[in-house]
């Protein structure tokens, strides 16, 4: 997902999914039981393919009676990891009203979900990280981890990756204790991770050095300016003509 290209056709994308996605038959609603298959493989697999994911709430907005409410959650789950990019939005856009009338054998999950995912995306974003793990593990979620979030292969490693980014963005150096308010994790699990990062840690100071990178490292920038003296009389003596 580094890439516009890897976002739009991912690396993992059997072809059968890409003739769906690229043409015309995504709007076939005989099809959609295709795409959810997909999306539980991903779940199972770690692997992400928004543009597929689309497709199916596409065929819901279209075909309501296809609505089915568990896999929505799942695909706004998947989408949470994928910040910084705005998929999350971009599913939440396409969900519409929804059929009063589906699900008919159970309440429909969703409604009381919503909100919470969207707080969990939202706490992400602005890179509250402890809040979205106080959130993500309290009562009010015990549902959503019950049912869904415990589905999904590594989730929680993938919230790691989504802070992972932040930090490396925004950081040289971090404590451990606060990275590790940042990533839910503590003791030897902690240091196991920043270890897997190959990021070093000062044990004396506890203080962690994240490599630099393009996004941390602060240059100077400077701007010449290179107008040749023809050019400035042209502008003198248009200037003086408007006088």
């Amino acid at each position: 997902m580094s890439s516009t290209s890897s976002w739009i056709t991912p690396a993992t994308r059997p072809d059968l999914i890409e003739n769906l996605v690229s043409g015309v038959d995504r709007y076939n609603p005989s099809n959609v039981s295709i795409l959810e298959d997909y999306l539980y493989h991903q779940i199972r697999s770690q692997e992400y393919d928004c543009l597929a994911n689309l497709a199916i709430l596409k065929l819901y907005q279209f075909n309501p009676a296809l609505y089915n409410p568990d896999v929505v959650i799942n695909i706004l789950i998947k989408a949470l990891t994928a910040l910084p990019l705005p998929d999350f939005n971009l599913c939440i856009a396409l969900l519409g009203e929804r059929p009063a009338t589906a699900n008919q054998d159970e309440p429909d999950p969703l409604p009381s979900l919503l909100p919470s995912l969207t707080l969990l995306h939202a706490s992400l974003q602005q890179c509250r990280f402890p809040a979205f793990w106080t959130l993500f593990k309290s009562e009010e979620l015990e549902n959503l981890r019950d049912n869904y979030t415990i589905e999904v292969v590594g989730f929680e490693d993938s919230v790691r990756s989504v802070v992972v980014r932040a930090v490396r963005a925004a950081f040289t150096k971090i404590g451990r204790d606060r990275l590790g308010t940042y990533l839910d994790l503590s003791g030897d699990a902690l240091n196991a991770y920043v270890s897997k990062l190959e990021w070093s840690i000062d044990q004396s100071t506890g203080i962690i050095s994240v490599p630099p990178n393009p996004d941390n490292q602060v240059e100077a920038t400077v701007v010449r300016e290179n107008i040749q003296l023809p050019q400035l009389s042209k502008i003198i003596a248009q200037t003086a003509l408007t006088v």
